[in-house]
This record gives structure tokens, sequence and C-alpha cells, in this order.
């Protein structure tokens, strides 16, 4: 019996070990496979591939400190973590940030809160809410 390969993105880097490590540190997790061309990240429910960004792009992205965030594009991942309060302290300490407590809102299940990782890239980080134990 096979099973299907877990759902997950491919993140394309100017570092490629800086941004690794800043998603490993987040997440709280261990890499799984490490190249200097790229790094996959697993956590339980899914992949996060950091590969490097082809030679021709990645001499035109300068990272500033702190980085510009990459707003305008078509996609943003959001990511689980055990605690917003600890990746807010991560992020900023890896060269990322978040946005403060007050821009977090609750979805089904989930507390969420905007961060961007030290390249810019834009990205929201969830963690758990408590269930609730229903009434009879």
């Amino acid at each position: 019996m096979s099973t299907q390969p877990k759902a997950g993105a491919v993140l394309f880097a100017k570092d490629v070990a800086r941004l690794a490590a800043f998603y490993a540190q987040v997440l709280a997790v261990v890499p799984k496979h490490a190249h200097p061309e790229k790094v996959v990240i697993e956590a339980a429910d899914f992949l996060l591939v950091i590969h490097a960004a082809p030679p021709a792009v990645s001499a035109g992205i300068e990272i500033t400190t702190p980085p510009v965030l990459r707003e305008n594009v078509p996609a943003k991942l959001f990511l689980p973590v055990r605690s917003l309060a600890q990746a807010r302290l991560s992020t900023e300490r890896l060269g990322g940030g978040m946005k403060p407590e007050a821009a977090a809102w609750d979805g089904p299940g989930f507390r969420a809160c905007d961060g961007f990782d030290p390249e810019g890239n834009v990205v929201q980080f969830r963690e758990a809410l408590p269930e609730v134990a229903l009434a009879s």
C-alpha cells in the first residue's frame, strides 16, 4: 500500500542556508535533507523546500536589514507554529519579524498573524486554538 507524498511548497532564496535555518528554528523542526542548493524542512503535515534562486535572479536581489517586504506576490505561505508569541521572538532574533499581537486574528481552530522572513517573504504563522468542549 503506497501513501501519497506530503503537501508542501518551494521557496526560492538568495541565501539558502540562512532562510532554511530561519524556517527550521521558527517551526521547531530539523531539516530532513540539506545541500547547498536545496534544503527540505519536514513538519508533521507538509514539506517546505528552500531552493537556491537561479544565479541570474539572485544577482538582482538585494537583501536589506530589515528586509523590504515582498507583499505584491500572488501567493503567501501559512505555516503552523506551536506559539505565536514564541514565533514572534524567534522571527525577530533570526532577521525576520511579525506584526504586533493586536494584528492577530482568529480563524476556525487557529489564531493567525502575518510575519516575514529575512529575505522579505511575507508568511502567515498560525497556532492552534484550544478545543472548546461542546455543551450537551
